[in-house]
């Protein structure tokens, strides 16, 4: 599958920090893949994108970046009930979080992460870190297919 697409990369970020939100979607609207990106400020709310959507079924992410620290359910739990619904078991979770402690990094692994991201502390290197997930999730890695 690697590099070729038909249709936008759909990323569900999990984000309750607004300049660090703002900093992601503009380095996402600057890599060459063509991406959707949804917001939820915690993990309730990112719970309700993934399975709850009336009539029609959810509108499952190809994606999730998600932070650690975020009000309600953190993004421990939000992993944890992601790794028991069956549905979204497969669901790519990058965490991406200022957290660099070896204890969140093995937690987060052991809660089934694919990979875990420090937050970048400088602004300008948000734009290169999305680029190196675009580069390696995007073009290279084949992502599991939620469409029917």
């Amino acid at each position: 599958m690697s590099g070729r697409r038909d249709e936008p990369v759909d990323v569900l970020l999990v984000e309750n920090d607004d300049s660090d939100a703002r900093l992601i979607r503009e380095s996402f609207d600057k890599v060459a893949v063509e991406t959707s990106l949804r917001l939820a400020t915690d993990g309730d709310e990112a719970l309700t994108i993934l399975t709850d959507r009336g009539d029609e079924p959810p509108a499952i992410p190809d994606l999730v970046l998600l932070d650690l620290e975020l009000p309600g359910m953190n993004g421990f739990e939000l992993l944890e009930t992601l790794t028991d619904e069956h549905s979204l078991a497969r669901l790519p979770v990058l965490v991406l979080t200022r957290s660099a402690t070896v204890a969140d990094v093995h937690e987060s692994y052991d809660l089934a992460a694919n990979a875990y991201l420090t937050k970048p502390t400088d602004p300008d290197e948000y734009a290169e870190m999305v680029e190196a997930v675009a580069d390696f999730w995007f073009r290279r890695a084949a992502l599991p297919t939620n469409r029917s």
